[in-house]
């Protein structure tokens, strides 16, 4: 079991304080950075009562009953925030009385129905039905963009549609009952990004800054580099993002055959000396087949990268059209901007400051305060 901690925030305090207590049973990555910034931002007592991020199957599975159990039968909040790896439609059957009683908040940065699966493996719909009980037994549910909410909403139709004679009114209130929130940003310790940079006549440097896995397809990015390469397009190359034990055989392929174009190829476990390798950079690229948001393009936007990125997923809900490609058009969209530069502060700080927490609060604020009593 993770740390039961409260903190408190370093803005404004509301004019009546809440508690809110956090259930959150993937305590890691994403979901650990959200959580912290989101404690640290908003003017409400949080609380956590956290697992460990592993075993995710079973995080789903048995978290419900697990958390039931251990909360007290006083109430010690005036709300619950919860993510997506608990069911809370068993929880709130088995918690104490006083669950019922509190607005429960749900949080997807991800949906099961939308969620890429091993090639090897089938589809498991029961944890996209756990979603959506999810989203019928909480108070309040919030996206992490319009396409995690489009997919999840997909899902839930058409696995309704599939269900023999029981039709349920409530599937259609879910779009009215979400709301979009994105994860913020904090942008404090970004490196100062030069002003010149949008006008540098220096070799482009293009950015690979995501996960060392096949849902970002990788083979692709690679793919069109050696075929530049291989056309004398000069270029110089950042390969960031985390890797694995077992990743795909392409990395390894790209560091010996794009060699002479490399300035690091490697995870930089250091945030300083990340950010300040993103800024070197002029362009970031994406690939990816799977995304509900992004947070690595955005931290190379703000460091001073010119996105290219798919025309789908989450891309263009949180970029204008001019930074995105078709499918099939990589190559050519890359080499009309290699000599673009990379984005001087203006730009990227016009591109980015909606990301940032600052301008969120008010957001967040609005959506735990939109039920204050659950009757």
């Amino acid at each position: 079991m993770g740390p039961i901690s409260t903190s408190r925030k370093n803005i404004i305090k509301a004019e009546n304080d809440r508690n809110i207590l956090v259930l959150e049973p993937y305590y890691g990555g994403s979901h650990k950075r959200f959580l912290k910034e989101l404690s640290r931002y908003l003017p409400y007592n949080f609380s956590f009562l956290t697992l460990p991020a592993r075993k995710w199957k079973w995080r789903m599975r048995f978290s419900a009953p697990w958390y039931a159990e251990r909360l007290s039968q006083d109430k010690p909040a005036e709300a619950i925030l919860c993510s997506t790896f608990i069911d809370v439609a068993t929880f709130r059957s088995l918690a104490p009385s006083w669950v019922n009683r509190v607005p429960v908040f749900t949080y997807f940065h991800e949906n099961q129905f939308a969620y890429p699966v091993q090639v090897k493996d089938e589809r498991d719909f029961h944890f996209g039905l756990t979603n959506f009980t999810t989203a019928l037994a909480s108070d309040g549910i919030a996206f992490n963009s319009a396409y995690n909410l489009q997919t999840f909403l997909s899902g839930v139709d058409w696995i309704a549609k599939k269900v023999p004679d029981m039709k349920l009114d409530s599937v259609k209130e879910l779009g009215s009952k979400a709301v979009i929130l994105f994860p913020g940003l904090d942008f404090t310790g970004f490196p100062e990004i030069r002003q010149e940079k949008g006008h540098s006549a220096e070799e482009p440097v293009i950015v690979w800054n995501h996960r060392w896995e096949h849902d970002k397809d990788p083979e692709t990015f690679f793919g069109t580099l050696y075929e530049l390469s291989d056309q004398g397009f000069a270029f110089k190359l950042i390969v960031l993002g985390q890797s694995f034990q077992r990743q795909p055989s392409i990395f390894n392929e790209a560091r010996r055959r794009l060699a002479e174009h490399i300035i690091h190829f490697g995870y930089l476990p250091e945030r300083s000396e990340y950010l300040k390798m993103l800024t070197q950079g002029n362009l970031v690229v994406s690939t990816a087949r799977h995304e509900f948001y992004g947070y690595s393009v955005i931290e190379a936007v703000r460091a001073g990268c010119r996105p290219l990125l798919p025309d789908r997923l989450s891309y263009p809900g949180l970029f204008p059209c001019q930074y995105l490609y078709k499918k099939g058009d990589l190559k050519r969209k890359l080499i009309e901007v290699m000599d673009q530069g990379g984005l001087d502060r203006s730009e990227s700080c016009g591109l980015t400051d909606q990301f940032a927490w600052e301008n969120l609060v008010t957001g967040y604020q609005a959506w735990f305060d939109s039920v204050r009593l659950r009757l």
